[in-house]
């Protein structure tokens, strides 16, 4: 049995529940710092569309910085130290970027100053996402992690629905009145108290009595053997990364197209976005058991045959037939509801339990440096896309429904590969 598990039931359940309260307030944060409240803030300084689907890529660059996790590993004699001291940190950089506009300062520097914040807030952040993984989930029962993985997300999703209803709501307010500074002012408030709340739920998490873990004595040698010569889990990394690459063509681009090209407001955005939720909430358990009954890989190919299909919808958006992206919207996050509690859980199938951190470290940071790639190329084709004044061939035609077209040709590409090759590899349950 997991070690963790040996501890009194009660502070089990306690660790449980505050893990579920720190992915809540982190959610509310994300909320925040992405999609249309960050293509506002950034399109409020005067940052073009292709530049501003960069920015908002960043989260896949970022993984990038996860290869320092397995230099850092040796040197961690506290994990719940370093998560809380790393994590904190992560939050108050993520509330820096809402102070950006209140600076006196040129357009460039600012941009300078955003996107340093933005990289500083995810390095700490993806730093230490594994270790905190696998020591927060530690608390959980291997036969279960599918539905825990869901209960969690299920909560994040019924207060974040209330949450993006209120924060919406208020800064279309303050636009309305012009005001929308004094808006950015009261994110970056927002954001701060949502941090105390986050370091109360981590300090809440029963600490690891095995200060130095078995992964600490691990040579270089035997994570290579056990990660990089691995097939079946260099398999599953090739899986993520194709769906990382799907993914990042398109979804850094789609805030500006909302709230630009189809000209939603912001709070139209997030009613779609409770929409969209709600209906993730609805599948996210019967996807976790649906995990847990047959294969996280399983559970993950469902995941890309709804991804599959919002992009289908989303190459037909236009002003006349917004109701495509709502659809889009939907598709997409119920395919979050499969893809996100898999994506990582599916290493428990293929890697040992000492390399668990270093593999997880290893997808994220290659499959990171896929989506970056891809959205470097889908700016490129946006911003060509644009200077041709929303044309192709004389059809009118939109950056962004290219985008889907391409993100669709690929997940088809994920799931066949998926079903052809990940499922077929023998698994074990730990």
């Amino acid at each position: 049995m997991n070690p963790m598990l040996e501890l009194r039931g009660d502070a089990v359940a306690r660790s449980q529940k505050a893990y579920i309260a720190q992915a809540t307030f982190e959610y509310f944060v994300a909320i925040l710092v992405s999609d249309a409240f960050l293509a506002k803030l950034l399109t409020y300084m005067g940052f073009s569309d292709s530049l501003i689907g960069i920015i908002s890529s960043l989260i896949s660059f970022s993984f990038l910085f996860q290869l320092f996790t397995i230099a850092m590993i040796p040197r961690i004699k506290n994990t719940k130290r370093t998560v809380v001291i790393f994590d904190t940190v992560s939050q108050l950089f993520f509330a820096g970027i809402y102070v950006v506009p209140f600076l006196r300062c040129g357009i460039h520097i600012k941009a300078v100053i955003m996107i340093g914040c933005l990289l500083a807030a995810y390095f700490l952040k993806y730093l230490i996402s594994t270790v905190f993984f696998k020591w927060a989930n530690s608390f959980v029962e291997p036969e279960k992690r599918g539905a825990y993985s869901a209960k969690k997300e299920m909560v994040s999703l019924v207060s974040g629905i209330v949450f993006t209803l209120l924060v919406g709501y208020a800064i279309d307010t303050f636009e309305r009145n012009g005001m929308i500074v004094i808006g950015f002012a009261a994110i970056a408030v927002t954001i701060t108290a949502l941090n105390v709340c986050n370091l109360a739920s981590l300090l809440l998490i029963s600490g690891e009595k095995r200060e130095r873990n078995t992964e600490n004595q691990i040579h270089f040698k035997e994570i290579w053997k056990n990660t990089i010569r691995n097939r079946s889990f260099m398999n599953v990394v090739l899986m993520s990364s194709l769906w990382s690459v799907a993914y990042y063509m398109t979804i850094g681009f789609m805030g500006t197209f909302k709230t630009s090209e189809l000209m939603l407001s912001v709070g139209a955005v997030q009613v779609i976005n409770i929409g969209a939720n709600l209906c993730k909430l609805a599948i996210s358990m019967p996807f976790g058991r649906y995990s847990d009954k047959t294969s996280y890989a399983k559970g993950f190919r469902m995941a890309l045959v709804i991804l599959a299909a919002s992009y289908l919808f989303n190459m037909f958006a236009t002003p006349a037939s917004r109701w495509c992206v709502v659809v889009f919207s939907v598709l997409q996050a119920v395919s979050q509801a499969g893809s996100n509690q898999n994506k990582l859980n599916i290493c428990y199938n293929y890697v040992q339990s000492d390399y668990l951190v270093y593999a997880m470290t290893i997808q994220n940071s290659v499959s990171g440096i896929a989506g970056f790639a891809a959205s470097l190329i889908g700016s490129g084709i946006l911003a060509a896309v644009q200077r041709n004044n929303n044309q192709i061939c004389g059809i009118p035609v939109y950056g962004q429904q290219v985008l889907s077209a391409i993100s669709l040709g690929i997940v088809l590409i994920t799931i066949a590969f998926t079903r052809e090759v990940v499922e077929k590899q023998e698994r074990v349950i730990q």
